[in-house]
């Protein structure tokens, strides 16, 4: 009955994502610019994960858990890239209202579930070098399975709450929502009811899922490099953390954008920065983490090398 009451509420029936429009001149460099990005993030992250299912070199935890991540950013791309690049080619920027809360739902389950995963893998790279003789039971393959589960179902739990909670709002007009994609803040901003309860209780679950595995990964990194200064040799300490540089890497890259997207102001002058920041966590850190991993891990690259031999 709640539901019927809402679609009988709602006049809205699809949504314009303005992306980009304020740069007309150059939506076509701009759409080749992100079709090359779309193309190298898909290839890059089904070559990882093709590698960790073929090469059983690669069959240990670390890479069970970045062929994880792997198929995350491919979901990632597939959700927002291809809308975009529809918008940019053919300046159809138009999305349905269902389509624009199922693009939401997506892209917020698989920013839950990365956060989880980072962390996950995080404290793999704590175990393997601050607990190594422990490591192995720790990290055995039951476990492994049941963390990257634990990740991949707590994602779209948390977002079914989140669009729950939407649900509840009306949307009468305007239409536009200034960014390339669905994201919460641009669709708040356009409901015609009061958003400040509805914002509140999606913060409060969005950072249950979130800010646990942040701190965990904090911690973790912590304990790895006090670990790393206590070794007595420079050439222990370098090989040491190359085990977990490129995670680092990856982690700073993804933390930082993402804070920084959140905590900017939402007011009118904050706004084209926002969205230059959420090109780096949605677009461009699924291009590069496939690059991170495979030029700086050498596991990867002889399991290339012994793929391309055969």
């Amino acid at each position: 009955m709640a539901n019927t009451e809402w679609r009988n509420q709602t006049i809205i029936t699809e949504f314009i994502l303005l992306g980009f429009g304020n740069l007309p001149i150059l939506r076509i460099p701009l759409f080749l610019l992100f079709l090359l990005i779309y193309i190298v993030t898909m290839a890059g992250n089904l070559l990882i994960i093709m590698l960790v299912v073929a090469d059983h070199h690669l069959h240990t935890p670390m890479y069970f858990f970045l062929g994880n991540l792997s198929c995350l950013e491919t979901c990632y791309s597939a959700t927002i890239l291809p809308k975009m690049l529809s918008g940019l080619l053919n300046n159809n920027k138009t999305i349905s209202f269902l389509g624009c809360f199922l693009q939401f739902y997506i892209f917020g389950s698989l920013l839950c579930t990365e956060c989880i995963l980072l962390s996950i893998m995080s404290y793999d790279r704590y175990l393997a070098i601050c607990d190594p003789l422990h490591y192995t039971n720790a990290m055995n393959p039951r476990i492994c399975a049941k963390l990257a589960s634990s990740s991949w179902i707590t994602g779209p739990l948390v977002l079914t709450i989140s669009v729950s909670l939407m649900s509840t709002l009306t949307f009468c007009g305007p239409n536009e929502v200034d960014h390339f994609f669905c994201d919460l803040t641009p669709l708040l901003q356009l409901s015609c009811t009061d958003t400040h309860l509805v914002h509140l209780a999606i913060s409060a679950f969005s950072s249950l899922a979130t800010f646990p595995p942040f701190l965990l990964t904090i911690v973790s990194y912590g304990c790895i490099i006090a670990t790393i200064l206590r070794i007595q040799s420079t050439t222990g300490r370098q090989k040491t953390f190359s085990t977990c540089s490129s995670h680092l890497i990856v982690v700073t890259v993804f933390f930082g954008t993402l804070i920084s997207v959140y905590l900017t102001p939402t007011v009118d002058t904050w706004k084209a920065l926002n969205k230059v920041l959420s090109v780096f966590y949605t677009v461009l850190t699924p291009m590069v983490n496939p690059l991170i991993y495979s030029l700086r891990n050498r596991e990867v690259m002889k399991a290339l090398s012994r793929a391309l031999s055969q």
